[in-house]
């Protein structure tokens, strides 16, 4: 056990290194928000989708640091980020699939309240409830996502690049959380805050 904690740590700022290695790669505003013409896609645009907002970034980054902050053991800290990244997957295909989700902005804003509450409180929750939590929320990232991949062609691909971006976006949220837990109470809960507050923005611009 303490032999694969020592591996799993060795790996993390690995992973953390390439997801803030694509952030030079940052979009100001989503993919297909400014109603521009579908086009042809493939894996590398869905890569870069996650971080063409910062909300669904903020989001996934929240959840591995979160994750990493609670957890009691290495294997505990994947809950949470595979709960998010299932349910955002599934939610991609449903607004692939163009079906009307309502409130999905409002949503997305508050799951960046709730997310950014739960690292500044550091709140231990089951692993499956975890994964549940966010899952939920996750699911609107999803479908927003998949309504801007609509109609393009080679969204399958796009996705699957999603997936991997989300993937190392929570991972990057992990290294932080993971170095921080032992290290620091404040900082972590600054970020927490930040993300919160921007969570509550969102929101009051969207009543």
């Amino acid at each position: 056990m303490r032999l694969m904690r020592s591996s799993f740590a060795a790996l993390l700022p690995t992973l953390a290194a390439a997801a803030l290695g694509a952030l030079p790669l940052l979009a100001s505003a989503h993919v297909g928000a400014d109603g521009a013409a579908h086009h042809d896609i493939g894996f590398a645009q869905g890569f870069l989708h996650p971080f063409t907002g910062m909300d669904h970034l903020a989001a996934m980054v929240a959840v591995g640091l979160w994750s990493a902050l609670i957890a009691r053991s290495a294997r505990d800290v994947l809950w949470a980020p595979v709960g998010f990244a299932a349910m955002l997957l599934a939610g991609a295909l449903v607004g692939l699939a163009g079906v009307q989700v309502p409130a999905v902005e409002p949503m997305i804003a508050a799951s960046l309240l709730v997310i950014g509450l739960l690292v500044v409180t550091r709140l231990r929750l089951p692993g499956p409830v975890a994964a549940a939590v966010v899952g939920a929320f996750a699911v609107f990232h999803g479908v927003a996502h998949g309504y801007e991949l609509a109609g393009d062609q080679g969204a399958g691909f796009a996705i699957a690049g999603m997936a991997l971006a989300t993937a190392l976006l929570h991972a990057g949220g992990i290294a932080l959380g993971w170095a921080l837990r032992r290290r620091t109470v404040w900082l972590p809960r600054v970020a927490g805050a930040a993300v919160a507050l921007f969570g509550a923005a969102l929101l009051t611009q969207l009543a």
